[in-house]
């Protein structure tokens, strides 16, 4: 009988995945919603701008100045990014979950993730990402972005494990096919029980409650 190839790695997106998405089209309704912003100007200077944000060549503060802050407001950037930061919110089960993993499989961790650099630091400190993720392959430190290929092959080139060893947990359908296009096997996340039954049938079982027996 063939014996089934130990995971040793896993690849783990944050957004959507361990937390909430850090500023997407509902974070950003809210801030026009709150601030009083004209939500369409505001969401076209967004979509010219955000990539070369998270993709670390922007600042937060220059980010601001060409989305809210091009011309006089009523409100402080600091309580602009009072607000941004605290759209984002944990997966209390998903943290457990990996955490969990890391300790019953002795799994190295790595997370692949599009985030700008101040909403990344904040979030990875904040909750505490650091005391089980291995290595941050953020899109703001490596200057790639999601879907770009190569985000991932630097991860592989990073974690330095084989490529059958590892396994990714995304929750965008394309980057899923991205990742299993360069042969990463990859579990599409929807939900917290579905991702633990699909992770226990690669021989992954997390040892909780409502783990696949």
């Amino acid at each position: 009988m063939k014996r089934a190839i130990p995971i040793t790695t896993l690849f783990l997106d944050i957004g959507g995945v361990l937390l909430t998405n850090g500023w997407d089209h509902h974070a950003r309704k809210r801030a026009a919603a709150n601030f009083k912003l004209e939500r369409a100007e505001m969401e076209e200077r967004h979509q010219l701008n955000f990539d070369t944000y998270e993709e670390g060549k922007l600042t937060l503060e220059e980010y601001l100045g060409r989305v809210v802050f091009y011309q006089k407001r009523p409100f402080t950037r600091a309580q602009f990014r009072r607000f941004m930061f605290a759209q984002s919110k944990p997966y209390p089960e998903m943290i457990d979950l990996a955490t969990r993993l890391k300790t019953r499989h002795g799994l190295k961790i790595v997370a692949v993730s599009n985030e700008g650099r101040e909403l990344n630091a904040y979030r990875i400190r904040r909750f505490k990402l650091d005391a089980f993720v291995d290595a941050f392959i953020s899109s703001c430190f490596v200057h790639l972005h999601k879907p770009d290929a190569d985000i991932y092959r630097l991860a592989l080139d990073i974690a330095q494990a084989p490529i059958r060893q590892i396994v990714y947990i995304e929750n965008t359908p394309m980057f899923v096919q991205i990742a299993e296009g360069l042969g990463i096997r990859s579990v599409l996340h929807t939900d917290y029980r579905s991702t633990c039954a699909k992770l226990a049938s690669l021989g992954l079982p997390d040892g909780g409650s409502d783990a696949t027996p």
